[in-house]
């Protein structure tokens, strides 16, 4: 009996041994909105997560497919995903399906991070439980090659610059160098979308649906027409902008502080950092906060909740910021040796948000699989005003319908710089 009794223990011990091997080497789905271009991906995969005890299959798509698929896999009752990283506008559509499981617990697990609590607040989604956990936060701002200080304004500052001194600028560069070296992200992979969605509708309207069509947004139009007579033509090429930045393509740029990072680390001496350009209204802005949650029904919870610990350390928050030009969510101290690029990104970003004259703009929240639609709304009102010279008025009138049918068929309610609405967020 005494043998037996051995026998089993002995089995019992290796099961639990088997137990621990197979939850270690059992891979993490973590699917994710983030690091899109191959190069970022590459480097969460190879840098980035390369010190976690675990396997984890890294997949990052664009909004649709990711909401698609983590709603159908909880429509199913299969669900694959074990993490999910995203916007925080990328959750809405998540939460309201019930697709997404609470993570008050991992949260209660992370006491030492010392999160910002406003992004804590952003990650309850409104309700009383923590949907996502801050995973990292990152803006878009301006580069200069300091060659083109010189011809700055009369009485002109970087950090207080207004669109008509920005106009005025590239102006005086053009006149000076024959070139039109002032240049923006407006490539098939670019963002432009975001810097008519977040800096230029909020810098003169102070919204971003309601007032699209608005004799504000018709006037704004026309000034920025006015404007990209000085843009190098070889923007609408243009994906990230510290290529031609570091080729000397354009003096001046706009950009998400990620796809500025290799020319302020490559060439720090050659440029200045510095916010975006100020509006009738402000400076409007887009903050980007993304968020780590786990899918209701996650086959690997527990793995996912040491990925969710993993990413928040601080050393590997840093890491992050380094490889990919994320920030940090959490208050930790940047290293000594840092690169320059990185630390001159991260004081425009600072005097960008502080300013008296800031005016944060969310990403879109609540279109679900509809944000590319959303978004082409904007690139296609740029491409036939700017591009192709149509007449201003009559796109947004035309494109307005497009965007009240968006929100119509989501019932989004409005985000900032838009004042709440009851249902859908009105295009006026």
């Amino acid at each position: 009996m005494k043998k037996k009794q051995v026998w089993f223990g002995l089995i019992g011990a290796v099961l639990v041994v088997l137990t621990g091997v197979l939850a270690q080497t059992t891979s993490l789905l973590f699917v994710s909105t983030q690091f899109t271009p191959i190069e970022e991906a590459q480097r969460m995969r190879q840098v980035i997560l390369k010190d976690f005890p675990g396997q984890v299959e890294f997949v990052s798509e664009d909004n649709a497919p990711f909401t698609n698929r983590i709603l159908s896999e909880a429509k199913a009752g299969k669900v694959n995903a074990s993490l999910v990283g995203g916007l925080h506008g990328d959750f809405p559509p998540l939460l309201a399906a019930g697709a997404m499981d609470t993570v008050d617990d991992v949260l209660a697990q992370l006491k030492d991070r010392k999160f910002s609590q406003t992004f804590l607040n952003l990650g309850k989604m409104g309700t009383a439980n923590q949907v996502y956990i801050p995973w990292m936060q990152a803006t878009y701002i301006m580069v200069a090659n300091k060659q083109a200080l010189q011809y700055l304004p009369p009485k002109a500052d970087v950090n207080t610059l207004t669109y008509s001194q920005l106009k005025e600028w590239a102006a005086n560069v053009q006149k000076a160098t024959g070139k039109r070296l002032l240049g923006f992200p407006a490539g098939p992979r670019g963002l432009m979308h975001r810097f008519v969605q977040g800096y230029l509708y909020p810098s003169y309207t102070k919204s971003a649906v309601t007032k699209f069509r608005s004799a504000e947004a018709e006037s704004m139009w026309a000034e920025f027409r006015s404007l990209w007579q000085y843009v190098n033509p070889q923007s609408t090429s243009y994906d990230f902008m510290q290529e031609p930045l570091l080729s000397g393509e354009v003096w001046l740029a706009w950009d998400h502080i990620a796809r500025l990072r290799d020319a302020l680390n490559q060439k720090p001496n050659d440029f200045v950092a510095f916010p975006a350009p100020i509006g009738p209204y402000g400076r409007g802005f887009m903050p980007v906060l993304a968020g780590l949650g786990i899918p209701k029904g996650a086959p690997n919870r527990a793995a996912a909740v040491s990925a969710i610990e993993y990413l928040t350390r601080p050393e590997v928050q840093v890491t992050t910021l380094v490889q990919n030009g994320f920030f940090p969510v959490i208050q930790t101290k940047l290293p000594n040796n840092l690169p320059q690029g990185i630390r001159m990104g991260a004081d425009a970003i600072a005097r960008q948000a502080q300013s008296h004259v800031a005016l944060p703009s969310l990403l879109p929240m609540g279109l679900g699989a509809k944000g590319g639609e959303y978004n082409k709304v904007f690139q296609d009102t740029f491409t036939r005003i700017i591009l192709r010279n149509e007449d201003i008025r009559r796109v947004l009138d035309n494109e307005a319908a497009e965007l009240r049918q968006i929100m119509s068929d989501t019932k989004a309610p409005c985000w900032s710089p838009d004042l709440p609405s009851t249902g859908a967020c009105p295009v006026n």
